[in-house]
């Protein structure tokens, strides 16, 4: 058994058990105290006490020596030995109990409870059930998602686990009716939720097969199914007991086909139907007919007008409506006498990007669904008196998203005034926003949770000095490119915003003196301080030592940063999964030996550190075994000798983009030995040979997306794209000129002349 399993057994085991086992039998309970006890695990003591084995070997019998028949038959001899004969076999019995696994007395309930302790911990998952046989068959048994790699693994994973509920089939390439079939068969009486968002190649055949055969199912998922037609939308309507559907940019589907669905599947209480460019008022009219009890709709960019409006606003338990991109809706549209016949129930609206509703439309809104909780009006009308009058009736209105609107300063003043209690506001890309307008606002609104100011780029230290002072209870601020606000006012969020998880200041003026303030938030979860060049190891290192719940970390094109900030972030902060310190030119392969140490690290992107070479991308690859995202563009550094560990080492690894480096198609094959690989990115390889790239390209079985620079589209086969093509793979050809790095400095000035 590995030592960390012992140990963690040690230390958490007797705990959970005693705590879930209150309310179980006493016996087992009471027997559970006393071995452990008996057992008294400790460091020293446990190797003696738990030396057992599921396969004891026999004990060796021993020799006994001949005597005389005289001396043999003697009674205190027969005394003696029937003494010694009782001490051996109580001797025996005690070590037999010694012998015997302990994990034996847990019951397969109390098992299920330590799973649920860790199900977000796949690798200790995996751990315990290594660790013997009756764990191994516990966590087959408690097993409820499976979310496999390729569809043709699917019969041994529903012989290892039968109990599965919910089935992601999205990061298979190719699922085809037969994987279908297949399910429909052995998850018949089990599954519940199927996710084949993303797959390709199953058509309506398949999909009856589950419809029919899986009577349970409840949520199905098929967003991106580019090709799937009526005849596909006519097998789900085969599923009765459907609850939630996603048909997002299933763009051939047409009313007939969502027609046979809302007769089918009468039990819907959610369906998308984003981008659904075939749907019309004929389709949209039948489900709200037939569908009663939908609670949530999602009707974005669908070429609708106000046909189907009324049988929308009859829905008695319609809860979240989104008509966002609806340019066929228009004021006109909303008449108050239709809007009266239901609605009363509506929590969230979204009317982002209908530009053809005013405030006109949104009084005759917000006039019958006073029960509105959040209200989206993303790049909608402009924000004036108008509008905050109609907003004013929302008395129960938490949060309103006003992201591209243009404002104005009575407009923001009046939404200070209302007589509510926001709690999330985003105000991001509006023009308009100025200092007095927005902290008058603030300073109304004291229990806002959520602020995004970002791009307001007329703002300046007094607005954060208002929203520091008045909402100290944020939890969430997006700032980014306010590039007028100085270095002296961040250090008021710090001082104020203790309770902030999520922080973004991207572009902006920060210095250390702010970090250091920042740094007094200890819940930050997520920091973004990309393009801040004021910002040096220093200031990091008042992070690393003061956060050390973060997991998120933006470092983009701060080029004051170097090894000794990242060291202090990775000793501090343990739980690292995202850093991104891309063309940190100062970054070396000691900044990735100390990362290394973040077991947990999902995503590094580490594009132009020019000074980082293989052997510092070898030590990620060995300890940090859940990396998923990997983008080392325009390290010219890394070369094959970097791709061997990762293929040997970083099993979860899904993309990699491995434009403008070293490595050739020696080191691209390699990588094929990575069995969750789906996307690579491969543009400006010089060692990179047609030939290689063939074979790459064949190795890897499971890709899903390749971006290859166009010139290569000529050298490689005809067959050999088709054939990668009919695997599930999408190529996306780049013509792309190689693009010389530029000095931050100068990059930086070229953007603030775009922005002008």
């Amino acid at each position: 058994m590995a030592p960390f399993v012992l140990a963690a057994l040690e230390s958490v085991l007797p705990h959970i058990v005693l705590h879930h086992m209150s309310s179980a039998l006493d016996g087992e309970r009471d027997s559970f105290v006393n071995y452990h006890n008996t057992l008294r695990i400790s460091s020293y003591e446990f190797r003696p006490y738990m030396s057992f084995s599921l396969f004891p070997k026999p004990t060796q019998q021993r020799k006994q020596k001949t005597f005389p028949s005289l001396f043999r038959d003697h009674p205190k001899r027969q005394r003696s030995k029937a003494k010694r004969s009782s001490a051996m076999k109580k001797q025996k019995r005690a070590q037999q109990q010694n012998d015997t696994n302990p994990f034996e007395l847990l019951s397969e309930e109390l098992m299920f409870v330590i799973l649920d302790f860790l199900e977000t911990a796949p690798l200790d998952v995996k751990s315990f059930s290594l660790t013997c046989k009756r764990f191994y068959c516990a966590e087959a048994k408690h097993r409820r998602l499976l979310r496999p790699l390729r569809a043709e693994h699917l019969p041994a994973l529903a012989a290892r686990y039968p109990a599965v509920t919910d089935l992601d089939l999205s990061l298979c390439p190719r699922v085809g009716d037969g994987a279908l079939a297949f399910v429909a068969g052995a998850y018949a009486a089990t599954l519940r939720r199927l996710d084949l968002s993303r797959s390709r190649w199953f058509t309506a055949s398949g999909l009856g097969s589950v419809g029919a055969g899986c009577g349970n199912l409840v949520e199905l998922d098929l967003s991106n199914a580019t090709e799937l037609r009526d005849a596909g939308a006519a097998a789900v309507a085969r599923a009765r007991n459907l609850r939630k559907l996603w048909l997002a940019r299933c763009k051939l589907v047409t009313d007939m086909g969502i027609g046979c669905i809302a007769v089918g599947c009468r039990k819907l209480r959610f369906i998308c139907l984003k981008w659904c460019v075939g749907i019309g008022d004929l389709g949209v009219d039948l489900v709200a007919i037939k569908c009663k009890e939908l609670t949530s709709l999602d009707l974005s960019y669908l070429p609708i007008t106000e046909k189907c409006l009324p049988s929308i606003f009859k829905l008695q338990h319609l809860e979240d409506l989104v008509l966002e991109g609806c340019f066929g809706i228009d004021d006109d549209s909303l008449e108050v006498d239709l809007l009266k016949q239901g609605c009363k129930t509506l929590k969230k609206l979204d009317i982002s990007g209908c530009q053809n509703i005013s405030h006109i439309g949104l009084s005759k809104l917000t006039s019958v669904s006073g029960g509105l909780e959040k209200l989206i009006l993303a790049d909608g009308s402009p924000v004036t008196l108008s509008l905050t009058d109609d907003l004013s009736k929302l008395s129960m209105l938490q949060s309103i998203v006003l992201d591209g609107c243009p404002v104005t300063s009575e407009g923001l003043r009046a939404i200070g005034n209302l007589c509510i209690s926001l709690r999330e506001l985003s105000l991001s890309k509006c023009l308009g926003v100025t200092d007095e307008a927005l902290s008058f606002l603030v300073s109304k609104h004291k229990d806002l949770r959520k602020l995004d100011i970002t791009c307001c780029r007329k703002i300046t230290d007094g607005s954060i000095a208002s929203i520091a002072n008045s909402c100290t209870s944020l939890t969430s601020l997006k700032m980014e490119s306010c590039t007028l606000v100085s270095q002296e006012a961040f250090v008021l969020i710090g001082h104020k915003c203790y309770y902030l998880e999520e922080l973004d200041l991207t572009d902006n003026e920060i210095d250390d003196e702010g970090l250091m303030s920042i740094s007094s938030c200890s819940r930050l979860s997520s920091l973004k301080i990309g393009i801040c060049m004021n910002i040096t190891d220093r200031g990091l290192t008042y992070v690393g030592m003061r956060c050390p719940r973060l997991k998120e970390l933006d470092l983009y094109r701060s080029t004051g940063i170097t090894d000794l900030g990242i060291s202090a972030i990775a000793c501090g902060c343990p739980g690292l999964e995202m850093i991104n310190t891309s063309y940190c030119t100062s970054i070396t392969d000691k900044a990735l030996f100390s990362l290394s140490k973040c077991s947990n690290l999902k995503i590094l992107e580490i594009r132009g550190c020019l000074l980082v070479a293989s052997i510092g991308l070898a030590a990620i690859a060995m300890n940090c075994r859940q990396l998923s995202r990997l983008d080392i563009k325009k390290c010219y550094n890394i070369d094959d000798s970097g791709m061997i560990p990762l293929a040997h080492f970083s099993q979860n690894l899904r993309q990699i983009n491995l434009s403008y480096s070293s490595v050739t198609d020696v080191g691209l094959l390699s990588l094929a030995s990575i069995s969750c690989l789906q996307s690579f990115t491969v543009l400006h390889l010089q060692g990179l040979v047609p030939g290689g790239l063939a074979a790459a390209l064949l190795a890897c079985g499971g890709l899903t997306k390749v971006k290859l620079h166009l010139s290569l589209r000529s050298l490689l086969p005809e067959l050999l794209i088709r054939h990668v093509e009919a695997r599930g793979c999408v190529f996306e050809w780049r013509d792309k000129e190689f693009q010389a790095e530029l000095d931050p400095k100068c990059w930086k000035l070229q953007l603030e002349d775009v922005m002008q």
